[in-house]
């Protein structure tokens, strides 16, 4: 082909298409910016002009043929994998893709119960059923874990006509599954195996990272590019191994993925594969060093515990990602939230999550020394200014849940909404989560109980930002009837 990863041929046909000055009698009717002057001047005309709809020298997302086809290739390469799709829907729908691949009305999936709502939502699309793995939890931290080994294999013998195996690696809070076991044990039963390596981009470029998920001989994984790769917000990669056939998976995609693709989006993955292929290594290394020493300082202030690499356990806890800086705050007796909070009303610092227990703070090549710093002393501060005993703080992040319906079933069921406090006894129709992680306290089809409730409740207390739910305030319940 004569390509090489300092190509970058989507961003190369629009600088391309930008010095031809085309007129443009097709959409978007923005016309390069200039029929929308407040958007342009927020936005600047550089992004505005390539704006543009599909056209023959720029390629069809859809069916790709030239400089998509071209940029595809070259992502294959940078990550190890047989194909890559490009995807402007998030890792959202392409987590929905390989699912959607993998199973088909009334297939089993085994896949652990702490996974991103976009796995459940895939599951109410296709009709899938679930078998949940309920993940070992950590009772100090209160956060759910990787996949046994054991759990998995156990899963495998309850349902050996399951079609795939889901496993998340690694999770929001940085611990990663024995995942080239899981897939070998799930190939010798004929299952595929679908990572949802969201949060693990950089495992592919930097040293030292858990394992990744085409190198431990997965069929498909579902990448953030947005994460930590550098990329526009929304943009994602879909890596398949050999196994997979990529030309009916394009028809999955094609089923749920926009007609009209964002080239800032494109342009973005394909300018930052190329700089991760080319320097990854040591943007990553340079990631590693400030989080490592983020670590360090925060767990010295006392009380904060940020947790690392001791953690590990060979099982649950195979692997942990160094790179992320995930911190237990209980012991100051904040919740996590209420850390989150104070962080940005105090001291104009934005983490990425607070939930009950913990927070994390996103570190990537972007973030510079004195910002780190300044994130230390924040919260060296706070433990000072607002700190308090930890006793009484409610400490259970993971509720294992009780599965009574299929999500399909019970998402389409004839439902009622019911206040919360008298929902306990009832099968939930609708999801209930804090956003982020977007792990479902709640999803369609399961058991609404009094310590969920109770969950609920301390949680829209503490401040959580919680999602899914018809009723905005998230004092009644869809449950079926």
């Amino acid at each position: 082909m004569g390509l090489s990863q300092i190509n970058a041929p989507i961003y190369e046909a629009l600088r391309k298409l930008r010095r031809m000055r085309v007129v443009p009698f097709d959409v978007p009717g923005h016309k390069r910016g200039r029929g929308n002057m407040e958007l342009t001047e927020f936005l600047g005309e550089d992004c505005m002009s390539v704006d543009v709809n599909s056209m023959k020298p720029l390629d069809n997302l859809c069916h790709p043929v030239s400089v998509i086809k071209d940029a595809e290739y070259l992502a294959a390469e940078a990550f190890g994998a047989e194909n890559v799709f490009f995807m402007v829907g998030g890792t959202t729908s392409a987590v929905q893709s390989m699912i959607m691949y993998a199973c088909k009305s009334g297939d089993k999936i085994i896949m652990p119960r702490n996974v991103h709502r976009s796995a459940i939502n895939a599951l109410i699309l296709c009709d899938a059923v679930p078998v949940y793995v309920n993940p070992e939890v950590n009772k100090q931290l209160g956060i759910a874990l990787g996949m046994s080994v054991e759990q998995v294999e156990k899963a495998i013998e309850e349902n050996p006509d399951a079609k795939a195996i889901l496993v998340n690696n690694p999770t929001y809070y940085g611990i990663c599954s024995d995942l080239k076991k899981i897939t070998e044990i799930a190939h010798a039963h004929g299952m595929l195996v679908l990572v949802d390596e969201a949060h693990g981009t950089h495992f592919y470029f930097g040293e030292d990272f858990p394992i990744t998920a085409m190198n431990a001989g997965a069929d498909m994984a579902s990448v953030s590019m947005h994460k930590s790769g550098g990329s526009l917000t929304q943009s994602s990669f879909l890596l398949m191994g050999k196994n997979i056939n990529s030309d009916y998976m394009r028809q999955i995609i094609n089923l749920t993925q926009t007609t009209s693709a964002s080239y800032l989006l494109l342009s973005s993955l394909d300018i930052s594969r190329k700089r991760l292929a080319l320097s990854g290594r040591e943007i990553f290394e340079e990631t590693v060093s400030m989080a490592e020493y983020a670590r360090s300082e925060i767990n010295s202030i006392g009380g904060y515990y940020a947790y690392s690499k001791e953690l590990i356990n060979g099982d649950s806890i195979y692997d942990f990602d160094v790179s992320k800086l995930s911190v237990y705050t209980l012991p100051v007796g904040l919740a996590g939230i209420e850390v989150y909070d104070l962080l940005r009303d105090e001291y104009d610092i934005q983490i990425e999550f607070g939930d009950i227990g913990n927070i994390l703070a996103y570190i990537s090549v972007g973030d510079r020394k004195r910002d780190i710093e300044r994130l230390i002393s924040a919260m060296s501060e706070i433990k000072r200014r607002f700190g308090k005993s930890g006793a009484g703080m409610l400490t259970q992040e993971y509720i294992t849940p009780i599965v009574a319906e299929t999500p399909r079933k019970a998402f389409y069921a004839d439902k009622v909404s019911l206040p919360l406090e008298k929902s306990a006894g009832h099968v939930c129709s609708e999801f209930v989560m804090c956003y982020p992680p977007g792990i479902p306290i709640l999803a369609p089809g399961e058991l609404i109980t009094e310590e969920i409730i109770e969950y609920i409740k301390y949680a829209k207390d503490k401040g959580c930002s919680m999602t899914g739910t018809e009723d905005i305030d998230i004092e009644y319940l869809n449950v079926i009837v």
